[in-house]
């Protein structure tokens, strides 16, 4: 594969809106510079982050032309200079970053910094490795970081059906703490009880 004619096909848009907003256009794509990775995506992950960013209503706002996705997994194509945790063949997970507009996931290629990289663990599946990342951060983000939740201590999860709500219960429990957990409905309850 020669990377200096490398492309990618990525899904980008230049206005606030719904799905009609986005267009799949051929980028090129350059050579890792120092501390990027150059990915060859094999899944991304949908999030509701993603629709709100889309459609201006997310506490990052997109900067056009912009890109979209959080969330992703593939395989090292090639390191720019410095990179010292990852390797060409290397299986990686995106974790969300902090440009969304800029290293959005949803491409077939992908430069990022490797601050977003994390190796994909072997027990996971494509799909799991480029899903998993962003529910347990933002719940720690909320439970740890901003609440402060340590052993000994109560807390309420609100939704605790949901993909975050249950990465609470589990991070809250390693945490030493109780944990109460509410939901709406009997079939999310039974859920909630039979997960412990």
């Amino acid at each position: 594969m020669s990377f200096n004619a490398l492309q990618a096909k990525t899904w980008c848009f230049n206005s606030i809106g719904d799905t009609d907003v986005l267009t799949l256009e051929i980028l090129p794509v350059a050579l890792p510079a120092a501390g990027e990775v150059l990915i060859q995506m094999k899944t991304i992950g949908l999030n509701r982050a993603d629709v709100m960013f889309r459609r201006g209503t997310y506490i990052q706002k997109a900067v056009f032309p912009s890109r979209l996705g959080y969330e992703g997994a593939g395989i090292v194509l090639a390191i720019g200079e410095g990179v010292r945790q990852f390797s060409p063949g290397d299986a990686v997970s995106i974790l969300p970053t902090d440009n969304l507009a800029k290293y959005g996931t949803y491409a077939d290629n992908l430069l990022i910094p490797e601050t977003f990289l994390v190796h994909k663990p072997d027990s996971l599946s494509w799909e799991e490795a480029s899903s998993i990342w962003m529910q347990y951060l933002t719940a720690w983000g909320g439970v740890i970081h901003a609440g402060g939740v340590s052993k000994g201590k109560t807390i309420l999860i609100t939704a605790a059906s949901s993909s975050v709500g249950l990465a609470a219960i589990q991070i809250a429990e390693a945490a030493g703490a109780k944990v109460i957990a509410s939901t709406q409905t009997i079939e999310k309850k039974q859920r909630l009880l039979d997960l412990g």
